[in-house]
């Protein structure tokens, strides 16, 4: 099997180490399966891919969507970054906690945060390359974010400082969003 489940975390969030094969040419993996994806409890099917780019001390997040719903699968391409999911489905056991991580390509590691979890992350080297498989289409009418500081989650991120979009800077507080009718569309 080319995947192992290393971990999981907060009723949903499971990360995976992905097998690397070398030989004298250089080295091979596979980074996605849905057969072996759905034996690990990732759902098989993907519809949108995404990348982006960030320079030193960027915070991208805490973003999620509701309509459609939207799980992320996260793995870092180049440099070293803070992958953060944290749980904002009002009936979970686990609402209001985070998962974090530093991880590097080297790492080989892939982090996948189902929908009701609003996720972001942090450059930590002087740039970072991420994609991200996503379970939804992007609709910029049903979604959102959570303030990257919100003091009721309390992430621990390596940053104090951070460059952040207008978006992300103005973004709510999870108290707010648990007002918002769109929230209960999140369940366990």
């Amino acid at each position: 099997m080319p995947f192992e489940k290393e971990s999981e975390h907060l009723n949903g969030i499971i990360v995976l180490r992905t097998k690397e094969f070398f030989d004298e040419r250089g080295s091979f993996m596979e980074m996605y399966r849905a057969d072996q994806f759905k034996d690990i409890g990732i759902p098989g099917t993907f519809v949108q891919e995404n990348y982006s780019f960030s320079k030193k001390g960027v915070v991208r997040g805490l973003h999620f969507q509701w309509e459609p719903q939207l799980g992320k699968l996260m793995r870092v391409l180049s440099g070293t970054g803070f992958l953060v999911a944290a749980d904002i489905r009002k009936n979970s056991p686990s609402f209001g906690q985070w998962y974090g991580r530093e991880v590097s390509q080297k790492d080989r590691i892939q982090i996948w945060a189902p929908p009701g979890f609003a996720r972001g992350f942090c450059a930590l080297s002087d740039s970072l390359e991420i994609q991200y498989l996503c379970t939804g289409i992007y609709n910029p009418e049903c979604e959102s974010g959570i303030r990257w500081d919100d003091k009721s989650l309390n992430i621990d991120w390596p940053v104090k400082d951070p460059a952040l979009s207008k978006k992300d800077m103005d973004a709510q507080t999870l108290e707010e969003w648990m007002r918002d009718s769109n929230s209960e569309l999140f369940t366990i």
